[in-house]
């Protein structure tokens, strides 16, 4: 099932991000196929995420980003960044401030990756705002390599599955899960809830993988 068209900040993000994945791709010598079929996706959603048709959710750009063997923070960085050379592992950090978080309205979530300063993270650690009421917004169930964890921060969420009963989780109450298992939460208090979600293997690489 093709990728959900979502709303982006402006057109010029949309744009930006197109070109970026062109590039990424182009610089591998991959043809939109070759990037298509490592990522588990169509390769006519790929050419409509480069020719800035398609805002990818999620879910999606964590495919993109298998489909591409880069990281989620490489993805994401501007357009104009440059390739940065491998970081020992030890002693690394960022923090990241509230100001300067860049939210991505894929219309079901709005996510805010954290960490953005560094690359090759064995996880990918991002705040979610969840906008969707019903599980019917979704055009499919999210499934992903790699292991989730979430933490609701505000509000009630309800996380459905293909394999349990939906479960309803407070501020305070945390979920872990396979993420190839196909999964979606709603919000089901008066606000949208927000949450803090973690993702190992995004990239199809689980820590300890090269």
């Amino acid at each position: 099932m093709p990728e959900k068209a979502a709303p982006v900040e402006t057109q010029e993000a949309l744009s930006a991000f197109g070109r970026k994945v062109r590039r990424l791709r182009q610089g591998k010598g991959m043809t939109l196929q070759q990037v298509a079929d490592r990522a588990g996706m169509a390769g006519s959603t790929i050419s409509k995420i480069e020719n800035s048709n398609l805002s990818p959710t999620f879910d999606g750009l964590l495919k993109l980003a298998r489909g591409l063997d880069v990281d989620l923070t490489t993805l994401l960085a501007g357009e104009n960044a440059t390739q940065e050379p491998p970081v020992p592992s030890m002693g690394r950090l960022n923090v990241t401030r509230a100001a300067e978080r860049v939210g991505h309205d894929a219309a079901t979530y709005v996510y805010e990756p954290l960490a953005m300063g560094l690359k090759q993270k064995q996880m990918d650690a991002t705040f979610v705002v969840v906008k969707a009421r019903a599980v019917e917004e979704f055009d499919h169930l999210v499934s992903h390599p790699g292991e989730e964890m979430i933490f609701v921060l505000t509000g009630e969420v309800e996380l459905h599955s293909n394999l349990y009963a939906p479960i309803r989780l407070a501020a305070g109450d945390s979920a872990y899960y396979d993420a190839s298992m196909g999964h979606a939460l709603i919000s089901v208090s008066v606000s949208d809830a927000t949450l803090l979600n973690i993702v190992t293997g995004g990239n199809g690489r689980l820590p300890g993988q090269g």
